[in-house]
């Protein structure tokens, strides 16, 4: 005796045969052995709609029926586009239409006449299948609203690390692997006394601006930029045309990819004369 789970036995099962004998054979087979929703139809011509209006879990197909056979039932079946797979046993007394049943989509059969051990333990098997089937996709929907829901999340928590960011300092930026300076919010280009054709043409500010400022600073901000390593409130400076000191605070951190690769430099600044 095969035990049958509950969620198999509440599986929708639709019974497809032009002979009423054979429809309610298989009928009581299955309410003996306890499933609860089954239906029936001696009309081939009515499965494709029944099977979009209801989606059943498993349709019991016989193959020799006037008019339209279970082949090209099949065929009506494969263009439901709510769900590609095709639930379907067929019925056949015909040895020879097994491979070309399979080879149709069909994904199992039944022979004719029917053994009742066989008849169970086939419907079993194939709604275990079937429903461990409707269970992965549905799980695989699960999983990508639940990404498209952090990838949100992410975009909102950037949206708010910036605005506060633009709060906590005087300026936000980032530069590509190559240095480029890519994003600026704020005052950065007049304050540091950068070209703004300097800025928009990708350049480094530093080579086109470097009067004024302190080499050995710039030095050691740019080898811990090249070793992609993060910093803290670094504080350089710059003497002005007019023989003022300027103070400037900077912090950065390396960013990446998904893929871990490096992609440049992300950081905020403030000018710290202007504090005092």
């Amino acid at each position: 005796m095969i035990f049958v789970p509950p969620d198999i036995l509440g599986a929708s099962i639709l019974i497809v045969d032009d002979q009423a004998s054979n429809v309610s054979l298989l009928e009581q087979l299955l309410e003996a052995a306890g499933y609860t929703r089954v239906a029936s139809t001696t009309n081939p011509q009515e499965v494709c709609a029944l099977h979009r209006k209801n989606a059943y879990d498993l349709i019991l197909l016989d193959l020799q029926m006037p008019v339209m056979d279970g082949f090209l039932v099949m065929e009506g079946l494969k263009t439901n586009a709510a769900d590609p797979y095709l639930p379907v046993i067929v019925l056949t007394a015909q040895p020879g239409h097994k491979l070309r049943a399979l080879q149709s989509g069909a994904k199992d059969f039944i022979s004719k006449p029917f053994d009742l051990v066989e008849v169970r333990t086939r419907i079993h098997n194939m709604l275990e299948v079937r429903l461990l089937h409707k269970a992965l996709k549905a799980y695989s929907k699960t999983l990508e609203q639940a990404v498209e829901e952090r990838t949100a999340e992410l975009r909102e928590s950037e949206a708010r690390f910036r605005s506060l960011t633009e709060l906590a300092s005087d300026w936000y930026w980032e530069q590509d692997a190559d240095g480029a300076f890519t994003k600026v919010s704020g005052p950065v280009l007049e304050m540091l006394g950068i070209r703004v054709e300097a800025f928009e043409d990708g350049a480094d500010p530093g080579d086109n601006d470097a009067a004024g400022w302190n080499a050995a600073e710039r030095e050691a901000l740019r080898a811990m930029i090249a070793a992609r390593q993060p910093f803290l409130d670094f504080v350089f400076s710059r003497v002005g045309a007019d023989g003022s000191l300027r103070k400037f605070q900077v912090s950065g951190e390396p960013m990446f990819n998904s893929s871990c690769h490096f992609i440049g430099y992300r950081g905020i600044g403030v000018e710290l004369t202007a504090r005092k």
